[in-house]
C-alpha cells in the first residue's frame, strides 16, 4: 500500500527587514500551494523567510516567537483555504525563545481551530567565515530531533547544519523519513564545469551534499533556498527534492522565484533500504562506533585545552616561528602614499602563462615511471568563467538591487574602456536601454578614442546619453594649484567626474553604477572617494581578465576589448605600464594569494619572486583604501 506525500517547495526573495511585506509574500505562496492539484501536504520555505538573512544587529527587533509565527500563518491560511483544509508548513525565521535569539525553522500544521506546532529546530552550526558572521547575532542550537507528523516522521536542519554529515545521520537514526533543509545560501563559483547541474558551482556542491545525505541514509531530502540580492550577495535558489536513492525529484530554477511540488511515495524508503541497507549497517555498528566517537571527542578536547610542549626548545608545538610568511623571500608589505592611479614602473610586463616545475615521466623496465611533483597542495579556483552564467547572474543582481532601493533608472560614466562598456551592456539588459543614462565626461587631454569608443557602445545599445566636458571645472580649481603634478590632476579629474555623475543621478532619480573591477580594487588602482563611490558595482568581484572574457561574450566591440587598458588621466598612460605587470599575471597571482597561498609558497611553485613581491606590495600597501572610515 502506497504512502503518498505531496511536498511543495518554494523559493522567493524576502524584503530585507520588512516583516509585513514578507508576511504578504508568504501568504501568496500559501495561496499558490492551495491552488495546486492535487493539493500538497507540506509547503517548505527557506531560512529567514520572514526577514531576509543579512539583517545582522536587526535580529533583536525582528525576532519572533514560534507561537507568533504559527498564529500569523494560521490567520492567513484560514482566510485563504476552503473549509476543512490543512497544510503543514516548514518556514525559517529569527526566533526569540527564553530571552535568547536563534536562527530557527518551524514545522506547523495549519487549519483546524488552532495551529499545531510539531517542532522548532534551532540552527546548530553558525558560520563565521568569509561573508558570514552569524554567531555575533544569534546563539547556537543544541539538538537534532526527529518528530511525528500526520503523514510520517520528519527532521529539520538549517543551512550549514547539513554540511556536517553527522547531522543527517542523527536525523535518520531517529527515524526521520524526510529531512527538511532550509537555507539562505549565497551563490558562488563562476567557472565552467563538466556536470549538467545548472547555475554556479555552489549549486552543484549543494546538490552533491543533499544527494549524499539522501542516498547514504535512504531518506527524502528537501532543500529550500532563498533567491534575490541582499548586501551585494545573490542567493542562488535552485531548491530541490531528492528521493531516497539520491535521485532528483524536483529542481527549481537558479536565481528565480518559483514554487513546485514533488509527488512522493514513502514506501520507496523500504525498497531503497532493502537494496542498500547502509542505515541498518550503521545502527548495528553504532555501539562500538559510539565508544570510538566518545574517545575522539575526549582526545580533541585534550588537544585544544592542554598546551603541547616541544621538549627541545620549550616552545609549543604548532606555534609560529620567525616573522611569518614572506620573510625568507623578503616579501614585506610596503606602504604607499597618495590615492591616485600612481605610476610604479615605466615598463609593461608582457603577459605570460604561470610558471610551473612539471615532473617529466620516464620509462624504466617497460613501465612508465611518473616522479612525484616537487610541490603539492592543490590550486585555487580557475579564473575561467561561464560567461553566460555571469551575464545572467549580474543582470538579475542589477534588477534586484534597483528594485530593492526603489529606483528604475541607472546612470553610468561611460569612458570608452571595457569596464564601463560591460557595465552599460549589463544595465541595458537588466533595465532596458531607455532606463540607462550614459554620461561621457572628457577632459581636454583625453584621448579622442575614448569618446569614439563610448559612442560605439551608445550606438550598439541605444541607451540615453549625454556628453559633459569637465575641462572648465577641473581647470577652474587647478588654476589655484599650478604646481600640481599629474597624479593630483588625475585625482581632481576623477572626483569631478563623480560629482557630475551623482548630480546627474539626482536630476534623473537614477542610481549611479560603479565600473571598477576586482583587480583594480585589490591594487588600489582607483581614486579614493571617486571611482569607488557608486553604491552598486556589478563588476566588483570580477578580475580584469574575467571582465574581458565577459565583454567578448556580450559582444562589446573589439576596438574596446582589445585596446590597452587605461584610466586616461594622463596622456600615454596605461594600467599595465603603471603596474609593471600584466593583468593576466597579476590576476593569476592575486587568485593564489587570496585563496590562502603565501608568497613563499608561490615562489616555491615556480612563480617569479620579483612578480610576487610586486603584487604583494600592491595588495598590502593599498589596504587602507578598502577600509571603511575610522
Amino acid at each position: 500500500m502506497s504512502r503518498p506525500l505531496i511536498l511543495a517547495v518554494a523559493q522567493f526573495a524576502p524584503a530585507k527587514a520588512d516583516v509585513p511585506a514578507n508576511r504578504d509574500r508568504i501568504a501568496a505562496l500559501l495561496a499558490d500551494a492551495l491552488a495546486m492539484t492535487p493539493r500538497p501536504h507540506v509547503l517548505h520555505l527557506p531560512e529567514t523567510a520572514f526577514t531576509g538573512y543579512f539583517v545582522e544587529g536587526g535580529v533583536r527587533e525582528l525576532a519572533m516567537s514560534a507561537g507568533t509565527v504559527a498564529d500569523e500563518l494560521q490567520s492567513r491560511f484560514v482566510a485563504l483555504a476552503p473549509a476543512g483544509a490543512t497544510l503543514d508548513v516548514v518556514v525559517g525565521f529569527y526566533e526569540t525563545w527564553r530571552s535568547t535569539l536563534y536562527n530557527s525553522v518551524l514545522y506547523v500544521t495549519l487549519g483546524g481551530d488552532v495551529p499545531v506546532i510539531r517542532h522548532v529546530h534551532r540552527k546548530i552550526f553558525l558560520p563565521t567565515y568569509g561573508l558570514f558572521d552569524e554567531a555575533r547575532f544569534v546563539e547556537a542550537g543544541r539538538d537534532i530531533v526527529a518528530f511525528d507528523t500526520t503523514w510520517g516522521r520528519a527532521a529539520m536542519l538549517v543551512c550549514e547544519d547539513a554540511w556536517h554529515s553527522l547531522t543527517g545521520t542523527i536525523a535518520a537514526l531517529q527515524g526521520a523519513e524526510v529531512l527538511f533543509v532550509s537555507s539562505a545560501a549565497p551563490a558562488r563559483g563562476t567557472w565552467p564545469r563538466g556536470d549538467d547541474v545548472p547555475g554556479p558551482s555552489s549549486v552543484a556542491r549543494w546538490e552533491r551534499l543533499v544527494r549524499d545525505i539522501a542516498e547514504e541514509h535512504g531518506i527524502v531530502v528537501s532543500l529550500a533556498n532563498l533567491v534575490g540580492s541582499e548586501g551585494g550577495k545573490m542567493f542562488s535558489g535552485a531548491s530541490m527534492v531528492l528521493g531516497p536513492a539520491g535521485d532528483v525529484r524536483l529542481r527549481l530554477p537558479v536565481f528565480t522565484p518559483a514554487i513546485g511540488a514533488a509527488h512522493l511515495d514513502l514506501r520507496d524508503l523500504v525498497r531503497v533500504r532493502a537494496d542498500m541497507p547502509l542505515l541498518a549497517d550503521l545502527a548495528q555498528a553504532l555501539p562500538s562506533l559510539h565508544a570510538q566517537l566518545r574517545d575522539a571527542v575526549d582526545a580533541q578536547a585534550s588537544r585544544t585545552s592542554t598546551p603541547q610542549w616541544d621538549a627541545g626548545d620549550g616552545t609549543m608545538i604548532g606555534a609560529p616561528r620567525g616573522e611569518g610568511a614572506g620573510d625568507a623571500a623578503g616579501l614585506h608589505a610596503v606602504a604607499t602614499s597618495g590615492d591616485t592611479h600612481a605610476t610604479t614602473s615605466p615598463t609593461t610586463h608582457a603577459a605570460s602563462a604561470p610558471t610551473r616545475h612539471v615532473a617529466q615521466p620516464r620509462e624504466h623496465g617497460g613501465m612508465l615511471v611518473i616522479p612525484p611533483a616537487p610541490v603539492a597542495g592543490g590550486a585555487p579556483p580557475s579564473l575561467d568563467i561561464d560567461a553566460a552564467l555571469v551575464e545572467r547572474w549580474l543582470v538579475q543582481f542589477l534588477r534586484d538591487e534597483l528594485r530593492r532601493r526603489g529606483f528604475e533608472q541607472a546612470v553610468i560614466g561611460l569612458s570608452g574602456g571595457v569596464d564601463s562598456a560591460v557595465t552599460t551592456w549589463l544595465a541595458a539588459k537588466a533595465l532596458g536601454p531607455e532606463r540607462v543614462i550614459a554620461v561621457r565626461m572628457p577632459y581636454r587631454t583625453s584621448s579622442p578614442d575614448s569618446l569614439a569608443h563610448a559612442q560605439l557602445v551608445i550606438d550598439a545599445l541605444g541607451v540615453r546619453h549625454r556628453t559633459m566636458e569637465i575641462t572648465a571645472a577641473v581647470d577652474g580649481y587647478l588654476q589655484h594649484e599650478p604646481d600640481a603634478d599629474g597624479a593630483r590632476r588625475g585625482n581632481v579629474m576623477a572626483r569631478m567626474r563623480m560629482i557630475t555623475l551623482f548630480d546627474q543621478s539626482a536630476r534623473h532619480r537614477a542610481v549611479p553604477l560603479g565600473t571598477g573591477n576586482k583587480t583594480e580594487r585589490l591594487f588600489g588602482y582607483y581614486t579614493w572617494h571617486a571611482d569607488d563611490s557608486p553604491p552598486i558595482n556589478p563588476l566588483g568581484d570580477l578580475y580584469k581578465t574575467q571582465v574581458w572574457a565577459l565583454a567578448r561574450h556580450l559582444g562589446v566591440p573589439s576596438e574596446i576589448v582589445d585596446k590597452p587598458a587605461s584610466a586616461d588621466l594622463v596622456q600615454g598612460q596605461t594600467d599595465e605600464g603603471d603596474f609593471g605587470i600584466s593583468y593576466a599575471r597579476a590576476d593569476t597571482l592575486l587568485n593564489w594569494l587570496l585563496h590562502g597561498w603565501t608568497p613563499d609558497e608561490l615562489v616555491a611553485r615556480g612563480e617569479p619572486a620579483a612578480e610576487v613581491r610586486l603584487v604583494v606590495r600592491r595588495l598590502e600597501g593599498t589596504h587602507w583604501k578598502r577600509r571603511l572610515p575610522t
